[in-house]
Parts: C-alpha cells; sequence; structure tokens
C-alpha cells in the first residue's frame, strides 16, 4: 500500500507562516494517500476493528513511503540529542521530547498537526481529538532500542488528563527482534484477556487507548536497531496541578531527563 508523495515543506524554526506551510504541504499530501488507498484505510470498517479489539488496531502498512524517509531523516537529525534512561526492572532506552524536535526535525509536528490525519483517527476512535498542550514532551516523541536489553516493560499509557489520551505508534527503523506484546480487554472484566503480539515495520501503525492496552516492548539483541515515534491525542487537554506534576516527575525520570521537560520553548510552532 506504500505510495511515494512528496511532503516537501518550507521549514523555518522563527514563525508561525512557515509552520502553516509545513502542516498544509503534508496534509495535503496525506489526504491525497488516504484518497488513493481508501479501500484499505476505510475508517468505518477500521472502527469496528478498533471497537471490537476494545480500543486497539494495527495496521502493517500504512504511511506514505516518502514519509517514512523524512521519519527516517529525522531520526538522524536529533540522534545526538538521545537521552538515555533507564530503571532496574522495567525500562532501558533513549528518548527524544517534542521539544527537541520541534528544534531538529519539524516534519514530525507537522505530521502531528496533519488535519487529514486527526480527522481519520477520530473516525477511527470515535472520539473528537486534540492536540496535546505545548507543554507536553510525550505530545510526539521518538524512542530507540539500540542497545542489548533495551525495552520496557508491561505497562498501561496512563493518562493523567481529564480525558482519554490515544496514543498512536508509528514504525520509523526495525533491524531488531523487538516485538510489541499486548494483552486486549483487559479493563474489560466480562471478556477474557486476549494476547497479541507484533513486530511493527517501517510505516506501520498501531492506534490505541492507552488506558485500556496493556503492553510491552520486549528486549533489544545485541547490535539491534529500532526506533518507533509515538503521537498522543486527548479529548480534553486539561490536567490538574498535582496530576501535572507527576507526569512532569515521571517523563524526566523515566524519559526525556529534567532539562527536556522542564525547559520552555519557542521555536518554530509558538510553543511557550
Amino acid at each position: 500500500m506504500n505510495s511515494t508523495v512528496n511532503p516537501a515543506s518550507t521549514h523555518s524554526y522563527g514563525g508561525t507562516t512557515a509552520a502553516r506551510k509545513g502542516v498544509q504541504a503534508v496534509d495535503e499530501a496525506l489526504a491525497a494517500h488516504f484518497q488513493r488507498f481508501a479501500a484499505d484505510l476505510q475508517p468505518a470498517t477500521l472502527h469496528k476493528t478498533f471497537d471490537d479489539q476494545g480500543a486497539f488496531l494495527y495496521l502493517e502498512d500504512f504511511l506514505p513511503s516518502a514519509f517514512t524517509e523524512k521519519l527516517v531523516e529525522a531520526v538522524r537529525a536529533v540522534t545526538p540529542s538521545i537521552n538515555r534512561n533507564y530503571i532496574p526492572g522495567h525500562k532501558a532506552g533513549g528518548s527524544v521530547s517534542r521539544h527537541t524536535i520541534d528544534e531538529l526535525a519539524p516534519f514530525i509536528a507537522d505530521l502531528y498537526r496533519s488535519p487529514a490525519l486527526i480527522k481519520w483517527l477520530e473516525k477511527i476512535s470515535g472520539d473528537t481529538l486534540q492536540e496535546s498542550p505545548a507543554d507536553d514532551p510525550h505530545a510526539y516523541a521518538l524512542y530507540f532500542y539500540t542497545k542489548a536489553g533495551d525495552h520496557i516493560g508491561w505497562h498501561y499509557d496512563t493518562s493523567y488528563y481529564e480525558g482519554r489520551r490515544y496514543t498512536l505508534l508509528l514504525g520509523v527503523m526495525d533491524d531488531s527482534s523487538c516485538r510489541l506484546d499486548y494483552e486486549l480487554h483487559t479493563r474489560t472484566p466480562e471478556i477474557p484477556d486476549q494476547p497479541g503480539s507484533v513486530q511493527i515495520p517501517p510505516g506501520g501503525l498501531v492506534f490505541f487507548d492507552g488506558d485500556k492496552l496493556r503492553h510491552r516492548i520486549t528486549p533489544a539483541r545485541a547490535n539491534e536497531f529500532r526506533v518507533s515515534l509515538t503521537f498522543e491525542y486527548v479529548t480534553n487537554p486539561n490536567m490538574r496541578p498535582w496530576q501535572r506534576f507527576i507526569s512532569n516527575m515521571k517523563d524526566s525520570i523515566a524519559y526525556f531527563g529534567f532539562g527536556q521537560v522542564f525547559r520552555r520553548k519557542g521555536g518554530r510552532n509558538g510553543a511557550a
């Protein structure tokens, strides 16, 4: 299903005009992609699958090939800024937050804000989706599994927002044995848990409600390399101060470091 499109955009880090042009270029290319593969990407059909699986959807082939290539370029641009993290018994790996991405790889922000993408995801989820607030480092982030033992243990993507938070996981680079293991219906007592496992190829997609899907990434072996991209969309962007503090501390320790989480950003997209 991969197609080649031209997602080129005018990138400048200092103004909203360039940001709008970038989003518009990406949005037009993505809208054409949705139209070209309408049968495979039919929202009504995918919504039923998503709903039947307890708010989970996997597509082996989703992004246009040109978009995946741009994401690989973004990985190369941000690699010097990776924050390595290690929590004994739970996770090890590298992360790059949206604040660094805004500076070094703005194509990702353009894709995140694409109205065509957001509308498509709304039809699948059945919810009205909003971008995460500008100070949320998880809004879009890259995750690196590049050393033996890099992994993340079983967890939910717990939302500290007052509404729901949906995770869109995109495969970017994968020369590894890592797999996304998951369990469906764990929050629905009347339905038996349903285990599953996928290895997400570059351009593949997983979309789920983070509070409903129990999942993990299995450990990387020596000389393996895996990079994934996540987008987080919310139904209510409000968060209580204490919840914000907990979220920031978790992000600082487990993902991005205190510098990326607590520094304030100006940048191309006007984040405060």
